[in-house]
């Protein structure tokens, strides 16, 4: 059974692609921001991947105490863990080129390793032993999982997290600063700046630990999961203690995933979707504060930095457009796209296998590129801000409205009728002056030293808890 569909056809101008033929913008104009995620995501890392489970496959049977396989000499094993670590582009095509011939890319990685072993007797008389008893499976779950283990740890969570310590460096800076909130679109009660970006920051920490949490499995039990192969060899031989101890073994002995005991021919890509739906609800979070800022830049609550030489329109020369935020919003969708897609596609495999999965799966670095891109612009954008503190006061001078709250919910503590309908027969939906608010709150049958103090309170100073919170997060 063919594995993928080939791509063995590949054109002598396909070959010379460049950033400004290319087909997709992540490998085109985004190109450079996406370089650390490439080793891992690209074809040249799945197949870098599969030549190290091959490998470690085979030393492992080499130390499992088979009569017909003894254990390899430390040479043999340097040797071999030199085909993983030096890994290079040009063995990547020379594996390019064997698919020619077979049609079947797992076929091309086994063929591509046994020529390795030329004049080395040692592995010449071993080569069976390479790739022994796997269907193209087991070596493709584990390659994919390897290569997310690769993309999430190395590049998509140090992205967040270093979104995450902005945010959250802001929040401290800010904590203080009073801004008019808007529920519904409407003036409501005072928050702080630092409180707002504080709450995306804590959103932003839960759904990172979810990303991280994600236990990346694999299996390697043959063709339809039962261990078949396997055991026709040699039937009292423990196959699933060892297939267990090659994958849960750290690196680079073994493959330092957790093992999938039960599986049809593929692994169930449970474990994806639980990983691409936590990857997309982070990106929700993360549109959520891009559209926030944008209207928070159009208040004007903050500024951008000008870079020399950038232009906003070509026809109106005095405009600062949000396009970071824009840029990130808009790829932050094409990223939950194709990661619900994939979370809802791949646990799907009709009887114990078909072959829907196979050209889904090569578009995990796509999904995962346009997050790692929108991470990028959301940085990009945030260190570009400046607060406009002006603007922010103004606002809530222009807002004394809000103090409607407090006012009544202290009337209410001291019992007086109807407190929240008297407040709303002068406030909704008019202009209110402090002087208007001063009037009634010296009317008012309740202690002194209350009036006093809603006397004292302004639309600024009616935070709560704002900025403790703020410093908290």
């Amino acid at each position: 059974m063919r594995s993928t569909s080939s791509s063995s056809g590949s054109s002598a101008s396909a070959s010379a692609l460049n950033t400004i033929s290319a087909l997709s913008p992540l490998d085109g104009r985004y190109a450079a921001r996406l370089a650390n995620l490439r080793p891992f995501m690209s074809e040249q890392g799945y197949m870098h991947r599969r030549v190290q489970v091959e490998i470690a496959w085979f030393i492992a049977l080499s130390d499992a105490g088979l009569d017909e396989f003894k254990p390899l000499s430390p040479g043999a094993r340097t040797y071999l863990m030199g085909l993983v670590k030096n890994f290079s582009e040009a063995d990547g095509q020379a594996i390019k080129e064997i698919e020619k011939t077979t049609n079947h890319d797992v076929k091309a990685v086994e063929y591509w390793i046994k020529s390795r072993f030329e004049a080395r007797p040692e592995l010449e008389k071993a080569a069976e032993f390479v790739h022994f008893a796997c269907t193209s499976e087991d070596i493709n779950n584990t390659s994919h999982a390897l290569q997310l283990k690769g993309g999430r740890d190395v590049v998509l969570l140090p992205a967040l997290d270093s979104l995450i310590a902005k945010l959250r460096d802001m929040a401290h800076a800010h904590a203080a600063v009073p801004m008019l909130s808007r529920t519904h679109g409407q003036t409501a009660s005072p928050t702080t700046v630092g409180k707002e970006i504080a709450n995306v920051v804590v959103r932003l920490q839960a759904a990172r630990e979810k990303i991280a949490s994600v236990k990346l499995m694999g299996k390697m039990n043959g063709a339809v999961g039962n261990y078949n192969a396997h055991l026709s060899a040699w039937p009292d031989f423990d196959w699933e203690a060892f297939s267990r101890s090659v994958i849960e073994q750290p690196e680079p002995l073994g493959l330092g995933l957790t093992f999938q005991p039960y599986s049809i021919q593929i692994e169930p890509h449970d474990y994806m979707a639980e990983l691409f739906d936590a990857v997309a609800r982070t990106n929700t979070i993360l549109i959520d504060l891009a559209r926030d800022i944008w209207g928070y830049v159009s208040l004007g609550y903050f500024k951008q930095r000008l870079k020399e030489g950038e232009i906003g329109s070509s026809t109106m020369p005095h405009k600062v457009n949000p396009i970071d935020f824009e840029n990130a919003e808009g790829n932050l969708g094409l990223a939950n796209a194709l990661l619900r897609h994939l979370s809802e596609k791949l646990p799907v495999s009709r009887w114990q296998r078909d072959l829907t999965d196979s050209t889904v799966l090569r578009n995990m670095g796509v999904a995962l590129g346009y997050a790692v891109l929108s991470y990028h612009s959301l940085g990009v954008g945030l260190g570009k801000l400046e607060l406009n503190e002006e603007a922010l006061a103004a606002d809530l001078d222009a807002s004394w409205e809000v103090l409607a709250e407090p006012i009544q919910t202290v009337m209410r503590r001291y019992g007086v009728s109807g407190a929240y309908e008297k407040l709303k027969a002068v406030t909704r939906g008019k202009t209110v002056t402090a002087a208007a608010l001063h009037e009634l709150i010296r009317g008012l049958d309740i202690p002194q030293s209350e009036k006093d103090r809603l006397l004292a309170m302004t639309p600024a100073s009616y935070v709560g808890k704002a900025a403790e919170l703020a410093r908290r997060a």
